[in-house]
């Protein structure tokens, strides 16, 4: 079993500031995560004063993470649903957009009575021609250990959904659409089912190459795909054919899609609201879809 671990302290102060202290957080692999071979520099916070802010305000931005790990947000017990919801945020497989598309995400979960837990996965990426795999792998194995530690937690394994930002979109999705496991399993939790209940992709890369207009066939969609509510603008420089043509391409094969589109909103807003770009209401929408499907009921005590 993993070990219990404490969060990085920036980490920490970002979840405390946003009024909902993390619960448990643990390594995901019980030794070194699958293919890592070179040693890279400390992991750490990597945010510039001439970044660009969101909502007026920086973002942590996670860069160096070798040793991924889970970092579990509770809600009131009085609210709790037994919904959980595995966060990955987004940040182009170089960095992880910790704080925008990770902790703030779970405490929004938090109010809906929903589990979140943020996945701190492996970047910068380390295979040039799956940039993706050690994201993937480590949602894999986050998803089993998660479904393991449902009873003790107080969890339904049935709701246990995978939420993603971008490149955490894409590792959200191929978490949901993979055939099998891409690693060899290293213990009794891989066992365990990694497939997502549900999923939600919020401008979601991965699934068009820029300039092309049709499915790149990296994650093919088949049958049995969880539900899934997408979200994204057309003005977004990730191109919006990869939310259109995955929700398209999920119902044909007989799944399920809730698909919003806005005119305008660009990339990287995660839930920081702006007035001026109803793009950032996409968390009303969500929570309907998520009470529309029986996800924010109470759970049975």
């Amino acid at each position: 079993m993993s070990r219990v671990r404490r969060l990085a302290p920036a980490l920490f102060l970002a979840a405390v500031a946003l009024g909902a202290p993390p619960g448990p957080t643990l390594d995901l692999w019980p030794g070194r995560p699958p293919g890592e071979t070179q040693t890279l520099p400390p992991e750490a916070a990597q945010t510039r004063p001439t970044d660009r802010l969101v909502a007026g305000r920086p973002v942590i931005r996670l860069g160096n993470v070798s040793t991924p790990q889970l970092a579990v947000f509770r809600p009131d017990p009085r609210l709790d649903t037994g919904t959980a919801v595995l966060i990955c945020p987004g940040g182009g497989f170089n960095i992880l957009a910790y704080d925008l598309e990770g902790t703030e995400v779970a405490a929004w979960l938090n109010g809906l009575g929903v589990t979140g837990i943020v996945l701190k996965y492996r970047v910068p990426a380390r295979d040039p021609g799956r940039r993706w795999l050690a994201a993937v792998q480590d949602a894999q194995r986050a998803m089993s250990l998660v479904r393991s530690q449902a009873g003790e937690w107080g969890l339904r394994a049935d709701r246990l959904g995978i939420l993603g930002f971008s490149a955490g979109g894409a590792t959200a999705a191929y978490t949901a659409l993979a055939s099998e496991r891409l690693y060899p399993a290293v213990d009794a939790v891989d066992r365990i089912a990694w497939r997502p209940d549900f999923a939600l992709l919020i401008y979601t890369a991965g699934f068009v190459e820029r300039g092309q207009t049709t499915l790149s066939g990296v994650m093919p969609v088949g049958a049995g795909a969880p539900p899934m509510f997408l979200v994204h603008a057309f003005d977004d420089g990730v191109p919006v054919q990869n939310s259109l043509l995955l929700a398209a391409e999920l119902r044909r094969a007989g799944g399920s899609a809730e698909l919003h589109v806005y005119d305008a909103g660009g990339h990287g807003y995660g839930l920081r609201p702006d007035p001026a770009l109803p793009v950032t209401s996409w968390p009303d929408r969500a929570a309907a879809w998520l009470r529309r499907r029986g996800l924010l009921e109470t759970a049975v005590r």
